[in-house]
């Protein structure tokens, strides 16, 4: 199994970075005078997240949340109940309910965010901070269960932490690193590094191409039944496109590439990925869907996965 551990760096992984057109001090009042008009309203949010891969595991999770105070995405709070079933291998599945407390907020330079609560079994969720800087910061950190028939049945977790820095070289060119450490239950722990580059190839388009690769190593390879090769490392060429229309945003990207571990040679790497985000402002109801397609590896080789997020906000 890979795709569990994928998801523990999703934060700030991408290295893409916003382009516009007004200067940041422009962008600082307009944000704080929107903020500043932005009644304090109430949300009612639906979500529904699935995935499935070539070994036949299965993870499906409903969630609903309810926030006492919802201005728009950066700024709420509220909780969070969510229904998780896991089926890993085609063997049974294993139900659990999850609560959680979800905040975010911003003050001066920098936004946060987090969603902390527990399984009935341990304490799990996420938590990231970002400023607005050129040279953008963040911090994350993550705990979720390891979606493995061990990691599931015995309760194997990870918690991941780490940062992320970006590096604007001038309007088209950029770079974005990442560095983190992911400690299993058990003795082993996985050093994380990634370096992005990004070329804007047509602006007006949303047209950029990207350079993604990232290496990892384990202390205690093959501990439990988790993908964990001694070292893993992936070179990742990507094309990706984004639109926006009428408050709509739409993303679309794709990418051929290679991967290789210390158990296997350079194999293909695929990646595919979609989004679209409906407008926030002005609006009592938002909509965000995503699809995503890579070949993950595991100890056998490499596999598909694929996954696919719908969610649905209502204000009032």
């Amino acid at each position: 199994m890979g795709h569990q551990v994928k998801r523990a760096s999703i934060i700030a992984a991408t290295g893409l970075i916003a382009l516009t057109s007004l200067p940041a001090t422009a962008q600082d009042s307009a944000a704080a005078a929107a903020e500043a008009e932005a009644p304090v309203r109430h949300a009612v949010g639906l979500d529904l997240f699935a995935s499935t891969d070539a070994d036949n595991t299965d993870v499906y999770r409903a969630g609903l949340n309810l926030d006492l105070r919802y201005r728009d995405q950066q700024d709420y709070l509220g909780v969070r109940v969510e229904k998780a079933w896991y089926r890993p291998l085609g063997q049974k599945t294993v139900g659990k309910e999850r609560v959680f407390l979800r905040y975010a907020d911003t003050g001066g330079h920098w936004a946060w965010n987090a969603q902390v609560g527990t399984d009935g079994d341990r304490v799990i969720g996420s938590a990231s901070i970002h400023d607005d800087a050129a040279f953008r910061k963040e911090f994350f950190v993550e705990r979720d269960v390891v979606e493995t028939p061990r990691g599931v049945n015995e309760g194997i977790y990870y918690t991941f932490a780490g940062a992320a820095l970006d590096l604007p070289v001038d309007d088209r060119n950029s770079f974005t690193v990442v560095a983190g450490a992911q400690e299993f239950t058990g003795k082993n722990v996985r050093l994380h590094a990634r370096a992005n580059y990004v070329h804007v190839v047509k602006p007006e388009w949303g047209l950029s191409a990207q350079l993604r690769t990232r290496y990892f190593h384990s202390t205690e390879p093959g501990e439990y039944d988790y993908y964990s090769p001694r070292w893993y490392a992936q070179i990742l060429p990507v094309l990706q496109m984004r639109r926006y229309s009428g408050g709509w945003r739409y993303m679309v990207a794709g990418g051929v590439g290679a991967q290789r571990d210390s158990i296997s040679d350079w194999r293909a790497s695929y990646y595919a990925a979609a989004e679209v985000t409906s407008p926030e402002v002005g609006r009592n109801w938002f909509l965000k869907a995503s699809v995503q397609y890579n070949n993950i590896p595991q100890n056998s080789g490499a596999y598909d996965y694929g996954q696919a997020t719908v969610g649905l906000t209502r204000v009032f």
